[in-house]
Formats: C-alpha cells, sequence, structure tokens
C-alpha cells in the first residue's frame, strides 16, 4: 500500500513527486505549498524509506505499485510525475512500462548508465558505515556533503535513522545499476530532463542518454547547480519550471 502525503486535495489536475533515495516527501514540501492553491499535489513514500510499509525490492517493481496507485486512486493518470535521482528512475521506469501514465513528466537528476564499480561497494560500504548513521555528528557531515538547505536537517536525520540497513543497500544497488528501457522512448508524455552544471559526469551522460532515447524530450542544464539543488533548494524556480510546463507542454500524437 503507498503512503503519501497529500496538498490541494480540492484540485483537480494532479501533480505527483517522487522524492530521491533516502530522503522522503519533505523533499517536496516546500515545491507543494508553492502549488498547492492550482494542483492536488502526490507525494508518495518510496518503498524501504522511512513511512513505508514495504522493504524496497526494484525499481520496477516500486514503479508497478505507483502505476496501481494511480489507476485505482487517481482515475488512472496524471497530469506530471516528477522525480528526483531514484525517484526520476522510477519515474521513467513508470514511462516505460505504461507510456501514457502521465501528460508531462520532469526527471532530475536520473542515472541510467550504471556505476559498477559504485555497485559493488554498495554492500561494503554501506555495512561498515550504518552503524554511524544514528550519530548526529556523522549525520550532519553527510548532510553538508548533500548541500542541503539546513531547515532540512531535522527531517534528513529523523528519516535516515529509519531506514533499515537492508533497505539502504537494496535501493543504493537499484539505483547505480538501472538502465533505461528501450520502451520509455515511445511514451506519449512530454519529457523534461534536469541536470545541474555541478553534478558527477555520469549524471550528466545520463541526462544525454535520456534525451537521446526520447528525441522529443527537453534537456535542460541548471547553471551552479549541485545533486538535488532544483527541487530541494530552489523550490520557486522549481514550480516556476511545472508551471511552465504544465501550460505549455504538449501531449505527443
Amino acid at each position: 500500500m503507498v503512503k503519501y502525503e497529500e496538498y490541494g486535495s480540492n484540485n483537480e489536475r494532479i501533480v505527483m513527486l517522487l522524492h530521491g533515495g533516502g530522503l522522503a516527501p519533505w523533499n517536496y514540501r516546500k515545491a507543494a505549498e508553492l502549488l498547492q492553491n492550482d494542483f492536488r499535489v502526490i507525494l508518495p513514500v518510496l518503498d524501504g524509506h522511512a513511512g513505508s510499509d514495504c522493504h524496497f525490492t526494484t525499481i520496477e517493481s516500486n514503479a508497478a505499485e505507483m502505476i496501481a496507485f494511480i489507476r485505482e486512486n487517481l482515475g488512472g493518470t496524471v497530469e506530471l510525475l516528477g522525480g528526483l535521482s531514484l525517484g526520476g528512475q522510477i519515474v521513467l521506469e513508470m514511462l516505460s512500462q505504461q507510456g501514457d501514465i502521465c501528460r508531462h513528466a520532469l526527471i532530475e537528476s536520473a542515472m541510467v548508465i550504471p556505476a559498477r564499480l559504485t555497485h559493488a561497494l554498495a554492500g561494503p560500504a554501506f555495512g561498515c558505515s550504518y552503524p554511524l548513521i544514528r550519530q548526529k555528528w556523522f549525520a550532519k557531515l553527510q548532510f553538508r556533503q548533500l548541500r542541503m538547505d539546513a531547515d532540512y536537517f531535522a527531517d534528513y536525520y529523523r528519516d535516515t535513522c529509519a531506514v533499515e540497513k537492508a533497505d539502504m543497500i537494496a535501493f543504493m544497488k537499484a539505483n547505480t545499476s538501472y538502465q533505461l528501457k528501450k520502451s520509455a522512448g515511445s511514451c506519449s508524455a512530454d519529457v523534461h530532463i534536469y541536470y545541474g552544471e555541478k553534478e558527477v559526469s555520469g549524471i550528466r551522460r545520463s541526462a544525454e542518454c535520456i534525451h537521446s532515447a526520447m528525441p522529443e524530450s527537453i534537456l535542460t542544464e541548471l547553471p551552479g547547480m549541485y545533486h538535488g539543488d532544483f527541487s530541494i533548494n530552489h523550490p520557486a524556480q522549481y514550480v516556476r519550471a511545472i508551471r511552465e510546463i504544465c501550460g505549455n507542454g504538449s501531449r505527443k500524437d
């Protein structure tokens, strides 16, 4: 069963945003507050994360679960699907499984080129560091590396402590091994791909790969931004992009 937060429940147009790996719906809280006067905003909890009642298995199964949720609760389709990192991978997988699941898609910093070394080291690395996660000093070091607004630290610390080691390893391994399916290229959604200028080369190359697989998509580099900067630290700019996409984007025939 998909757990989620909701804003603007009386509005007809639905925006669903999927948070990054190791984060939670607060990833999009500020953006949702800005959108709630005009959109019904659904912020699901990804499997294996704080607040979920399911362990993380695969990106494919989590995508299928989100599609079923939309079919059963949201009329079968939504105005816009957005996702950051792991959430962006799940959105891409949803498009590959059901190409008309949304009218527009906003993909932020999604990796689709496997990082084999990181994948191989995920288990040992997290196995060793996991006991430190509950140490606030260690959490603060990790948080600073993520370059998130300081307002989010309490949420980050609480929810990171709630993620089980097996789930953390599972979604890290999935994140570093995901490859874009060919079927995603035939989706009917209007797809917008974003990545930060300051991100690692794998994210840049992945963005170009997605754009190549979806020739009608729009690829945008975000000047001066790091991983997750767009949706987390610049919610007004992120919301402006959503409004422009939903107002001006058009579905492919």
